[in-house]
């Protein structure tokens, strides 16, 4: 080819190529990150970078569970205004130092659950670029104390720190040494066993999580600026605050629950506790040991050694009352779990302004309200599951818990009740005395204490819990001039309550007849009530009168039902959220109703997988995987054909017989002789 053509056919080429060279040799990346005002969402996209085309003005960059194992130098140049930043679960392993030298305005930083670990030493050099960094989170990183020390060193400007989730063992003053202004400190879920003054140079501390850990006690604790502590979860025994400091506690919530603590805590003698969590612990109060002991050599006191900042050790008196410390302020004490007997002398009148007591699970026995007086702002008293067998209450005493609104007494052994207790009590509106030896009362009590339960002046009860309580009967009034909203009868086995119950049809709305063997039952005047069990009595059908109301959740376990009607299936399905069915010998050759249910979208058939019928055989199926043709015309076994075809077949053999032995009576007489009686040899 000559010279001059092949440069004629270059030039011509050239416009093409000048175009397909930056599409062949470098392809611009296209990012499919949605953007949100100034937030660019790339989570979940399988990324291996960080996308360079997105807006330069984004302030917040998410790139959550991705696979961006290490941050350049160019990753973030693209973005000098970028304040948040989030990398968590992307398989993180490495930050270059020079990471984020183009990122001044960064605050934010959330790069958990990744493997810092494994270049935590070049991750903590450019971290410590970032002198203006708030929040850092980097939990679940297989970290250890040395590598988070490497990690934090000169984040001056840290308030809120997340190291949960980690594995560090032993802390001391040398972790967060540098973090002077940290104000909320998470290190849960660590393998934590002592924090040796860890915290002394953080004075801004105020919410520090320790929760899940193994620290077997927490002794000398002196965090004045402290306001919310949660150390629950441990294998703590002891828990004593400095005694001798001036300085008032700022520790608004304590969280010791599920521990190891046998005493009360050692709370500090100045404090603005609000909240104290202490439940499931092994803590129970031991005066009586003193008072009742006749061995003169027991012991009462307990010395503590080692208190660091003390002079001299520490003896205590563990039953005196000073030693609960300053209770005043608690709004909240849960003690459920423990072993409590008793409360010690003057220990509830140190409360002045409690308003939930938890006490479920322990072991008292007595519930006095004149000896302990409770305050008028008790709100909420939680006694269940206790061994309670009295209860006793002055006229001034209950006349004091002008407040009390929710009132828990099931689960013990009561037997005698003050007559006038609940009536006494103006403001509540729950009381659950379920699974106690009580009854209704039908006429007025004679006594001061009696068995039964008087409801007459409580108009501003709405929730009424008698489950298991072995009530025989209900007066037709003992609910007139009342509101329940809730009313639970559930195992009282033979209760008839159809005129009681029907006083209550404007407010009701939740009503439990479990097992209290319920036949006929008119529902159709509730039209408030969304829940209701009829569970376990025996039932044949449902009730028509459910289909007029506007239920919301049936129990109908455990009864006697073959099937539910399709128009009855029909009307439900629409109206009820949710359904019970369990226990009941459907039969399997009328399930048109399960498929109505299921194809329902909007409800919930609980225990679906569990729901059974029986066949004609008494065979037993699930009825959500019946098969469709075990009672289809086509698909019938070959044994029922059997089943048909023998009775059939005998019969026609009995009437030849017959017909036989009639007409020729000769013949079968020779025919025997000739086949049966035949000569001998001899």
């Amino acid at each position: 080819m000559p010279i001059h053509g092949f440069t004629s056919l270059l030039v011509g080429l050239l416009p093409v190529w000048r175009l397909l060279t930056p599409v062949t040799c470098h392809p611009p990346p296209v990012s499919h990150c949605p953007l949100m005002q100034n937030t660019a969402l790339c989570n979940h996209l399988q990324l291996s970078a960080v996308p360079p085309d997105l807006s330069r003005d984004i302030e917040e960059l998410q790139l959550n569970y991705n696979h961006i194992t290490t941050l350049t130098q160019d990753s973030l140049i693209h973005y000098p205004s970028l304040k948040t930043l989030s990398l968590a679960c992307s398989e993180l392993e490495t930050i270059r130092s020079t990471a984020f030298q183009d990122s001044p305005a960064l605050t934010s930083l959330n790069i958990a659950n990744n493997n810092l670990n494994v270049g935590y030493q070049e991750s903590g050099a450019a971290l410590n670029t970032l002198p203006w960094l708030k929040a850092l989170d980097i939990s679940e990183n297989k970290l250890d104390e040395e590598m988070a020390a490497v990690l934090l060193e000169n984040l001056t400007s840290l308030e809120y720190l997340n190291l949960s989730g980690n594995l560090m063992q032993r802390l001391d003053e040398s972790v967060f040494s540098h973090l002077y202004h940290l104000r909320e400190l998470d290190l849960q879920r660590n393998v934590l066993f002592e924090i040796d003054d860890a915290f002394q140079s953080n004075h801004k501390l105020q919410r520090l999580n320790l929760a899940f850990n193994y620290l077997p006690c927490l002794m000398d604790f002196h965090m004045t600026q402290l306001v919310v502590l949660n150390a629950s979860h441990n294998f703590i025994d002891w828990f004593i605050s400095r005694q001798d400091l001036n300085e008032t506690f700022l520790l608004e919530t304590l969280d010791l629950s599920h521990n190891n603590l046998l005493f009360f805590p050692f709370l500090p003698s100045r404090s603005r506790l609000q909240n104290l969590y202490l439940s499931y612990n092994r803590l129970s109060f031991y005066e009586h040991l003193v008072d009742n002991s006749t061995n003169g050599n027991l012991t009462t006191t307990v010395e503590f050694y080692n208190l660091k900042n003390q002079a001299a050790n520490t003896t205590s008196q563990l039953w005196e009352e000073d030693r609960h410390g300053d209770i005043s302020s608690l709004r909240l004490l849960d003690l459920r779990g423990n072993r409590v007997s008793y409360f010690p002398r003057g220990f509830v009148q140190k409360m002045p302004l409690l308003s939930r007591l938890r006490m479920c699970i322990n072991c008292l026995e007595t519930l006095d309200f004149s000896a302990d007086r409770f305050s008028g702002s008790l709100y909420e008293l939680d006694v269940s599951g206790n061994s309670l067998k009295q209860i006793r209450a002055s006229d001034d005493a209950l006349a004091a818990l002008c407040n009390l609104t929710y009132f828990n007494l099931s689960r013990n052994d009561l037997g005698l009740l003050p007559t006038r207790l609940f009536a006494s009590l103006s403001s509540l509106r729950s009381v659950d005395l379920s699974f106690n030896d009580v009854d209704v009362c039908l006429d007025e009590p004679a006594t001061n204490l009696s068995r039964c339960v008087d409801w007459r002046g409580v108009p501003r009860l709405e929730r009424l819990y008698l489950n298991g309580c072995n009530i025989r009967k209900i007066p037709n009034s003992a609910f007139s001039g009342m509101s329940l909203t809730h009313l639970e009868l559930s195992g009282n086995r033979g209760l008839s309550v159809a005129q009681s119950v029907q006083t209550l049809w404007r407010t009701l709305q939740h009503l439990g007849l479990g097992n209290t063997n319920v036949q006929r039952l008119d529902f159709s005047r509730f039209k408030s009530l969304t829940f209701l069990n009829i569970s376990s009595n025996s039932l044949s059908k449902i009730p028509r009168s459910l289909l007029q109301i506007g239920l919301k959740s049936l129990d109908l376990r455990d009864n006697h039902l073959s099937t539910i009607p399709q128009e009855q299936a029909g009307v439900l399905a629409p109206k009820l959220n949710t359904v019970y069915l369990t226990g009941n010998p459907f039969n399997c050759c009328q399930t048109e109703w399960f498929r109505t249910f299921e194809t329902q979208k909007t409800m919930y058939i609980a225990g679906k997988s569990d729901i059974e019928c029986v066949d004609l055989f008494h065979r037993t199926h699930i009825v959500e995987s019946l098969d469709p043709s075990l009672c289809s015309a086509e698909g019938e076994p070959v044994f029922w054909y059997i089943i048909l075809i023998v009775p059939v077949c005998a019969l026609f053999l009995s009437c030849l017989v017959i017909f036989i032995l009639t007409l020729k009576p000769k013949e079968l007489e020779k025919s025997i002789k000739k086949n049966c009686l035949k000569p001998t040899s001899y």
